[in-house]
């Protein structure tokens, strides 16, 4: 052969990455095919934050049933209407959270185009939907109605269809972040894209939501703070402008809104500040220790929306400020956890997932005691778990479904997740060989004679480590 052929010689072929190691996930096809996958091992789910979930599911229903029978009796309903729908929401999200948290399931498949840019892209239809053929409420077109007795708020699906846009393009373009084309510009225009359709219809508290997750999920993806202080700015000062337009430029639900806030005990008021006044009373009227599970008085038809947005002044009035403060620290501590899964997920994708889904439930949260508080003005949010409402409940249920099962590959990194309890003792033993005198480490290959120890097989004498100066 000659020596030019000899020379050419044809280049190994690469192999192909393996896919995730101890993985039963169904849908393998949409697995993503990356090196980084193979050293992950499936483990078990972070118990302590489904503890949490399930305390703040089943404190919610009890509060929500609490408050909701004395209307369900004034609208010709039986006394547990509301109570026995809230129970077969929370039976579907739990089943949809127990499967999307199992090994079955693997959030890395979330991470497909066809996943992420279809959803998002079937998401933004209905909003558009919404607008033109959407049920008008309180002056609010919010909801789609599907048959007689279904409906539901794209706006919902919407806060899960960012999440995982803004989660899979960070990650995939984080090289680039720093700049201006790749980490800013894509994620203002798609935020101001949304929040333009959720101001439509008017959806305040839906913006705002919106727009902190995107904010915050661009700030924990590592933006240039060059760029990002200003945007920030130029933001808060628009959404202020726009709450201004609104409210001069006719929109009477926003109008109302705004002057039940400022002017809550006005005589004038009195009818447009009705649930805000009743709120406050009901939430004085708590106390401490409150006035005892069941005995409220406001929820006797004196407060609209009791069982819904406004649960909270229940809770507050029934269970005093002791219980209202159980409840916040309930909802800090699974965030604090949830942020714990995000810092030890695998990869950056699952971080930045975690993370945006634990910021929704913490503003959401947030938004809505500051609502029943009258800190902000009447947005019309609901309270994660608690608040009435079968497509909002399933879908943080399997939200956080999507947490635990990102818990199941966070692997601390202090952890070897590849060794077993055999491996990890070699390894020890061979550290605590090399960390002995040369002197006590004396083996067959050093003086020669070839002969083959391992490191389960070295036998060390016991010495003194040196003291290290």
């Amino acid at each position: 052969m000659p020596a030019s052929a000899q020379g050419r010689k044809k280049p190994p072929k690469q192999k192909k990455p393996k896919r995730l190691q101890n993985n039963k996930t169904w849908f393998k096809f949409l697995m993503p095919r990356s090196g980084y996958l193979e050293d992950i091992r499936i483990g078990e789910i972070d118990t302590p934050f489904l503890i949490l979930v399930v305390i703040l599911l089943v404190f919610g229903i009890i509060m929500m049933y609490s408050a909701s029978y004395a209307w369900a009796i004034h609208d010709d309903l039986e006394a547990d209407y509301y109570f026995t729908r809230q129970l077969r929401f929370a039976a579907l999200g739990l089943a949809a959270m127990l499967i999307i948290s199992s090994p079955v399931f693997d959030y890395h498949i979330l991470r497909h185009p066809l996943i992420t840019y279809g959803f998002f892209a079937v998401t933004g239809v209905l909003m558009a939907v919404v607008l033109i053929m959407g049920r008008i409420t309180g002056g609010a077109q919010r909801w789609l109605e599907v048959g007689d007795s279904f409906s539901f708020q794209p706006s919902e699906l919407m806060k899960l269809a960012l999440i995982l846009l803004f989660a899979h393009m960070i990650s995939a373009n984080y090289k680039n972040i720093k700049t201006f084309r790749y980490g800013i510009l894509p994620y203002v225009l798609i935020l101001g894209t949304v929040s333009a359709m959720m101001i439509a219809q008017p959806h305040l508290s839906g913006t705002i939501i919106i727009c902190c997750i995107g904010l915050l999920m661009m700030f924990v993806g590592g933006v240039n703070m060059k760029y990002y202080a200003p945007l920030c700015i130029v933001g808060a000062a628009a959404m202020v402008l726009v709450m201004i337009l609104l409210y001069q430029g006719g929109y009477d639900y926003v109008e109302e809104r705004f002057e039940s806030w400022l002017h809550t005990w006005e005589p004038q008021n009195r009818d447009i500040a009705w649930q805000t006044r009743n709120s406050l009373i009901a939430i004085g009227s708590g106390g401490l220790f409150g006035l005892g599970l069941g005995n409220s008085r406001q929820k006797f038809l004196y407060l609209p929306e009791s069982q819904n947005d406004f649960v909270f002044s229940i809770v507050c009035e029934e269970l005093g400020f002791v219980g209202a403060a159980v409840v916040i620290i309930l909802f800090l501590m699974l965030v604090f956890r949830g942020f714990k899964i995000a810092e030890n997920a695998p990869d950056k994708y699952g971080m930045l997932l975690a993370t945006g889904l634990v910021i929704q439930i913490g503003i959401q949260a947030l938004l809505n005691i500051a609502v029943v508080s009258n800190c902000i003005p009447n947005t019309g949010i609901s309270l994660p778990f608690f608040s009435y409402g079968g497509t909002a409940l399933i879908m943080q249920l399997a939200q956080m479904g999507i947490v635990l099962n990102i818990s199941r590959q966070s692997i601390p990194r202090k952890e070897k997740p590849d060794a077993d309890e055999e491996e990890l003792r070699r390894i020890q033993d061979a550290k605590d060989t090399l960390a002995a005198p040369a002197s006590a480490r004396g083996t067959g290959a050093a003086r020669g004679t070839g002969t083959d120890r391992s490191a389960d097989t070295v036998q060390v004498s016991p010495v003194r480590r040196r003291k290290s100066h």
